[in-house]
């Protein structure tokens, strides 16, 4: 049996097959697999240098889907190149190599989109968000995605980028949106409040938010970087992370809050897969509902199956080779001391 010619699937072709709703219902499909027990993931690597360039891989299995696959990309200064790459795991040739700009957006949202699904209250309208960068509109997006929002708060340090962003997000989506002097006013009231910035230090205290609010940490992603107080924690009634054994090794909010071996802990902090598993909504009486993502290669690889399977059907994706092996050249002139 032919193996079919590996695909490059281009950012054009990704965004024209899959919007932020047909993403989390791939990304739903994918955490119920991975539930199920039939998908796994492979442990976030990374490494870093300079004026905090990092260099990152993350991956996953779906043996019975037939995937194996990881996203690689470096974060510097200059930008980034995220590839995710897809192979047969029966025989592990390549299946195809995706440009990852738009799905590692649509990624993380989606995540974001399905814990506010579960988490939040099903009336909450009122939603702020923390931090104005790359990220930070995808993540409005997969908030009004499951929720009847009508006002959205923004906040950012610079006063500038805080204007024109609330601008864009009122013109992109038509609702009152209104710039905040400070994070304390942006989260007052906010029954949804998303957290995506580079903070270094946390920048959201349990003073500052309402009993019942749910929240997104998005921005924190490497050991170096923290967002929310552990006062938030200590008034959370759930604690949902993308993956346990990540967050265990990577979440620096929660390795302080819990510590990195109190197992009794951990037991307490649930996966995002479980979530979906359990379709449990938010419960009469919850304080504080916490998600903390990290990003994982299960939810990149659940976008990236529904992407290939799309490509496949509409012939979109430019062919490439197969890799042929051809034999090292071992026979190497003396090396002189």
């Amino acid at each position: 049996m032919s193996v079919p010619a590996p695909l490059w699937i281009t950012e054009a072709e990704v965004v024209s097959m899959m919007d932020l709703g047909q993403a989390i219902e791939a990304l739903e499909k994918g955490l119920l697999t991975e539930a199920q027990g039939d998908a796994a993931n492979m442990m976030k690597t990374h490494a870093a240098w300079g004026n905090g360039s990092t260099l990152h891989a993350i991956g996953a299995v779906y043996p019975r889907d037939g995937f194996a696959g990881a996203k690689t990309w470096s974060h510097t200064e200059g930008g980034a190149t995220p590839l995710l790459i897809l192979f047969d795991s029966e025989n592990g040739s390549l299946k195809a190599i995706i440009e990852a700009f738009a799905l590692g957006q649509m990624r993380t949202a989606s995540a974001s989109g399905v814990a506010t699904k579960w988490l939040a209250a099903n009336e909450t309208d009122d939603f702020a968000i923390i931090g104005t960068g790359k990220q930070a509109l995808a993540q409005v997006a997969s908030v009004l995605a499951v929720r009847p929002i009508k006002r959205i708060r923004v906040f950012g340090r610079n006063e500038e980028r805080r204007e024109q962003f609330a601008a864009r997000v009122r013109k992109e989506f038509e609702l009152e949106v209104t710039p905040a002097r400070s994070v304390a006013d942006a989260v007052k009231g906010a029954g949804i409040i998303t957290a995506v910035t580079r903070a270094t230090e946390p920048v959201l205290s349990a003073e500052m938010i309402d009993r019942g609010a749910h929240v997104n940490a998005v921005g924190a992603i490497v050991p170096s970087r923290a967002e929310i107080n552990r006062n938030v924690l200590a008034r959370c009634s759930r604690i949902v992370v993308d993956s346990v054994a990540q967050a265990q090794k990577l979440s620096k909010e929660l390795i302080e809050f819990i510590g990195p071996s109190d197992q009794e802990g951990w037991k307490q902090v649930m996966s995002l897969a479980e979530l979906v598993a359990a379709r449990k909504s938010r419960v009469a009486g919850e304080d504080v509902t916490l998600f903390k993502s990290l990003g994982m290669g299960i939810s990149d690889l659940a976008l990236g199956m529904e992407l290939y399977q799309k490509a496949r059907e509409l012939g979109l994706g430019r062919e490439l080779s197969h890799p042929q092996r051809v034999p090292p050249r071992l026979r190497a002139a003396r090396i002189n001391q």
